[in-house]
């Protein structure tokens, strides 16, 4: 390609708007670009290849990070750049065991009334699954837990309620999408005692993680190319 890249042909062969790579820009994950005495932005291959990696990095990682990543490879702090892609991959494994041991979890439970008579307290709940107090609480208010009231006015989450604790903790890291939004809906209307519809829940969690997989390893191709262009490599 020419040196000088029209911002229209970036968006036609990256299937987005020129709004939308002006966006890019406005958040600073590009470096600044050179306009015409017209006032019209001179795009580079270095610009291109920007582009092309913030295209294939968000679906895997999210614009957050993307945009974090980048920033890093503008300031050529490489070693920095690549430890944000380490700790986000870090914590898809952790998602990945989360979602093992709550199917475990689920094939441990015998029947309802083990259920009912395993009752623990929102701090033993929140030590157990590594998750605050204060998280539980909301997710509670949203209705996506429920605890009993002892006779102290403590709240009590019996074994199944934990499990949708843990299936609530898959979402954290998650990358905001429609996807999500209806897992947490999924998650909300389970009614009690339903092991198999939490099953279910994990199993399509467990697919969409190794879609992610997927998704990461073809952003981090671009990355790479983007680093050689770089000459950080």
């Amino acid at each position: 390609m020419k040196n000088n890249i029209r911002p229209i042909d970036i968006a036609k062969s990256l299937n987005v708007s020129t709004s939308t790579l002006r966006s890019y820009e406005t958040r600073g994950i590009i470096p600044a670009t050179e306009r015409l005495g017209t006032g019209y932005r001179i795009y580079t291959e270095e610009h291109l290849a920007y582009f092309e990696c913030i295209v294939a990095m968000s679906p895997g990682f999210g614009m957050e990070i993307t945009t974090a990543v980048l920033k890093k490879l503008q300031q050529k702090n490489l070693n920095s750049a690549l430890w944000i892609i380490n700790e986000t991959q870090a914590a898809n494994y952790q998602e990945k065991e989360l979602a093992i041991r709550i199917i475990k979890d689920l094939n441990n439970i015998v029947d309802s009334q083990t259920i009912a008579n395993n009752l623990m307290t929102i701090g033993e709940v929140a030590n157990k699954a590594k998750i605050s107090t204060s998280t539980i609480r909301y997710w509670e208010k949203e209705g996506y837990v429920n605890s009993k009231r002892g006779e102290n006015n403590y709240r009590y989450f019996n074994s199944y309620q934990f499990i949708k604790i843990l299936l609530m903790k898959l979402t954290q890291n998650a990358v905001y999408s429609h996807e999500i939004v209806q897992l947490k809906k999924s998650i909300r209307n389970l009614e009690e005692y339903n092991i198999e519809g939490a099953k279910s829940i994990v199993e399509e969690r467990q697919q969409y993680l190794n879609k992610r997989n997927q998704e990461q390893l073809h952003g981090l191709y671009f990355l790479y190319r983007l680093c050689a262009k770089l000459g950080l490599k």
